[in-house]
């Protein structure tokens, strides 16, 4: 087990956070986007990730036999697209189709703000993990060195 491990745990979970909301941050500035370069109106996406598991190589470390698998932080698995449909009534816009509707983004303005709260107190609860990470790898350099 690597002395950096705790370091590179937070590193991903940083790394999945920012990229958590600057998907939010894409979503909110397509609140209102009815046309698409591929056609149709924006839909919202999500960030899909998964814890990150790595094979432990050698049977050295006492807590665990090789072949057994350790957490070394998350990792994006992709970034999912809802297709939940949202529809408005609207005959004279410019983008309503034959039957007069209009097909609106399916992004909650409220909902995507909780997520980016969210995803802003984890990226801070992350920060200071790492600080006290670094903290406790300069105190064993400091016990060492005596």
């Amino acid at each position: 087990m690597s002395i950096f491990n705790g370091l590179q745990i937070n590193a991903s979970g940083l790394a999945l956070e920012r990229l958590k909301m600057d998907t939010t941050a894409t979503n909110i500035a397509n609140v209102n986007t009815t046309r698409t370069p591929a056609g149709g109106p924006y839909r919202r996406k999500s960030v899909q990730f998964a814890e990150n598991l790595r094979q432990v190589e050698s049977a050295g470390d006492d807590l665990m036999q090789a072949g057994q698998r350790r957490s070394s932080g998350v990792r994006v698995t992709g970034i999912a697209q809802d297709q939940t449909e949202k529809l408005n009534y609207a005959p004279n816009d410019p983008d309503a189709d034959q039957n007069g509707y209009v097909h609106l983004p399916n992004v909650n303005l409220a909902d995507e703000m909780v997520d980016l709260i969210q995803s802003q107190r984890t990226y801070e609860a992350n920060v200071a993990s790492s600080q006290v990470n670094k903290q406790i790898l300069s105190k064993a350099l400091e016990i060492s060195a005596n």
